[in-house]
């Protein structure tokens, strides 16, 4: 049965992607924050689709501690769930994403509609110059910024190796951080097809202020 349910949630992300690469096209002239609001919708369906036939939903816990924003979000990544799940929790954001993720067809062609902060992690100089760039011009149009410190997904309970690009981006640009935490790769593991059954805890700790 886990199979049947995870091969149904598959289907439909693969239907309604190539619609909403369609839709992100076409909104394009609107406004950063405006097709961000749009095209979240995309992990609004796969969400709600999760839970109907993977039995997969999600509690929010420290929601009280979230300043006003714009602000950095800094996030444990453990599945690709959080890539969706942040689009609700949170206001309109940019992600800060290896460049090469936008030649994924579909998914990576939408995604870079909505102003992604793609940088080359082989050019450490250049990255953190379009950063401080690209960072300061996003909150300046009312977008929040996510980054995944560890840069990479990494498996329950253990720790990867933090980069400092995301606290020092933070520092200068004299933004709260909002550090995120969850247990997503226990129902979502990395490069797994079957989704289990549960509740995904998110907790979201008090902003650490930098510069204020």
């Amino acid at each position: 049965m886990i199979w049947l349910r995870s091969i149904l949630y598959w289907l439909l992300l693969i239907i309604i992607t190539p619609v909403f690469t369609l839709i992100a096209i076409v909104i394009l002239p609107l406004p950063a924050v405006m097709r961000n609001r749009i095209i979240r919708w995309w992990s609004v369906i796969l969400l709600k689709w999760l839970y109907l036939t993977c039995g997969l939903k999600f509690r929010v816990e420290g929601a009280e501690n979230i300043p006003e924003g714009p602000m950095m979000i800094m996030c444990k990544h453990q599945s690709a769930w959080e890539t969706m799940a942040l689009q609700l929790i949170f206001p309109p954001q940019v992600w800060v994403m290896k460049r090469e993720l936008l030649k994924m067809p579909f998914f990576g062609w939408a995604l870079a509609t909505t102003s992604p902060i793609a940088i080359d992690r082989g050019q450490r100089a250049a990255a953190q110059r379009q950063l401080m760039e690209q960072g300061k011009d996003r909150l300046a149009k009312g977008l929040w910024i996510v980054i995944f410190p560890e840069g990479t997904r990494i498996k329950p309970g253990e720790r990867g190796q933090y980069k400092q690009g995301g606290a020092r981006l933070a520092l200068d640009l004299n933004v709260p951080i909002v550090p995120v935490a969850m247990n997503s790769g226990e129902f979502w593991p990395k490069k797994f097809f079957l989704k289990m059954a549960g509740r995904n805890h998110r907790a979201r700790g008090a902003a650490d202020c930098f510069g204020r």
